[in-house]
C-alpha cells in the first residue's frame, strides 16, 4: 500500500504516519518541514508549502492520500486536482464544526452543514466548520466520486498540542478539590488520535469514499471526569458548580459547551458513530487513554 499524507508530524498526522508504517506501507509525507522534521526517517519526505507551490508533488503515485491538513478550500482545490490522476481515494480530515448546528443527539452525516455569507472568506478562525464544509466539497468535485470524508470531533491522546482532555487528566491527576462544569449531564464524545489513525488506514486500504462522523461513544461530563478520576488514582473531589455561575465568574474550562445557554450546541459532542462503527470504527476504552495522556504530559 502506498499512501501519500499531506501533513504527517503533528498530532493527527503523526499518528497516521506511524499507524502506516507499521503496517508496512510505504509513505510519503508532504510538508513543510517545520513540525518534528526528524521523524520517521523511514518514510519519504517532500517538503514544500500549500499556498506558495506544490513542485514536490508533480510526481508520484499513490494508492490513497489522506490530507490531514487542508482548511481553505482553494488550496484543497489545489491538492486534490492535482493529484486525481495518480492517486486512488482521496481522504479529507474535516471536522464536526463543519455541521451548521448540534441542537440534539444523534445527528448523522447527513445533517446540514454550515454555510458562508462570503464564500470568497478564508478567514480560517472566523469560520473554521464553514470553510471545512466548503474543502470536503472542494475534494469531491476534484476526484469525482472517489473522495471520502472524515469528520473528528475532540480528537485526544498522546501528542494534543490543544491540552483540551490534557488539562482534565493533569488537573484531576494533581488531585484536591476541581471545579466541575454542570450540568453534570452534558455529554462529552472525545476519540483517541491512534483509533482515528487506524479507522483511516482501515478506509484508505478499502478505497471508502463516504462520510464518516470519527468520534467517541458519548457520555455524560460526570461519568467522564469521574473515569479519569479513577484512572490517575488521585482521589480528586469534584466540586460541581451551576452553569450561570460559571458564565457570571467568566470561567472557561476545556470541553464544556455551556449547553444550558447553548441550546444550538446541546449535542455537538454526542454525534452518531454508527456508519463509522459499522466501516470498522474500533475504539479503545478511555481509562487506556487516560494513563498513556498522563505518561505522555508527565514524560515532557
Amino acid at each position: 500500500m502506498r499512501l501519500l499524507i499531506l501533513g504527517g508530524t503533528r498530532f493527527v498526522g503523526r499518528h497516521m504516519a506511524a499507524a502506516a508504517l507499521d503496517r508496512g506501507w510505504e509513505v510519503t509525507l508532504f510538508n513543510r518541514g517545520q513540525s518534528g522534521p526528524n521523524l520517521f526517517p523511514e518514510a519519504e519526505h517532500r517538503v514544500g508549502d500549500r499556498d506558495s507551490g506544490l513542485d514536490a508533488l508533480a510526481d508520484g503515485e499513490w494508492d490513497a492520500v489522506i490530507d490531514t491538513s487542508g482548511y481553505v478550500p482553494r488550496l484543497v482545490r489545489a491538492s486534490a486536482e492535482l493529484l486525481a490522476p495518480r492517486v486512488g481515494l482521496y481522504l479529507f480530515i474535516s471536522s464536526v464544526s463543519a455541521y451548521a448546528a448540534a441542537p440534539r443527539a444523534g445527528l448523522t452525516e447527513d445533517a446540514p452543514l454550515a454555510e458562508l455569507d462570503d464564500p470568497n472568506t478564508e478567514d480560517v478562525a472566523a469560520h473554521y466548520g464553514a470553510l471545512k464544509a466548503l474543502c470536503e466539497q472542494a475534494a469531491e468535485r476534484a476526484m469525482g466520486g472517489r473522495a471520502g470524508v472524515v469528520r473528528p470531533g475532540i480528537v485526544v491522546g498522546p501528542h494534543d498540542p490543544t491540552d483540551r482532555f490534557a488539562w482534565w487528566v493533569t488537573r484531576i491527576a494533581d488531585g484536591g478539590r476541581v471545579i466541575a462544569p454542570e450540568p453534570r449531564d452534558q455529554p462529552v464524545q472525545v476519540i483517541d488520535a491512534r483509533d482515528l489513525a487506524g479507522f483511516c488506514m482501515h478506509l484508505a486500504e478499502g478505497g471508502r469514499s463516504d462520510v464518516f462522523n470519527a468520534v467517541g461513544d458519548a457520555m455524560p461530563m460526570e461519568a467522564m471526569l469521574e473515569i479519569i478520576s479513577e484512572s490517575t488514582g488521585s482521589g480528586a473531589e469534584l466540586e460541581w458548580v451551576p452553569e450561570a455561575q460559571l458564565l457570571r465568574d467568566g470561567v472557561e474550562l476545556p470541553l464544556w459547551v455551556a449547553p444550558e445557554s447553548n441550546p444550538d450546541q446541546r449535542g455537538l459532542f454526542a454525534l452518531s458513530n454508527e456508519r463509522a462503527k459499522q466501516a470498522g470504527l474500533a475504539l479503545r476504552a478511555l481509562e487506556d487513554t487516560v494513563r498513556d495522556t498522563l505518561d505522555w504530559v508527565r514524560a515532557g
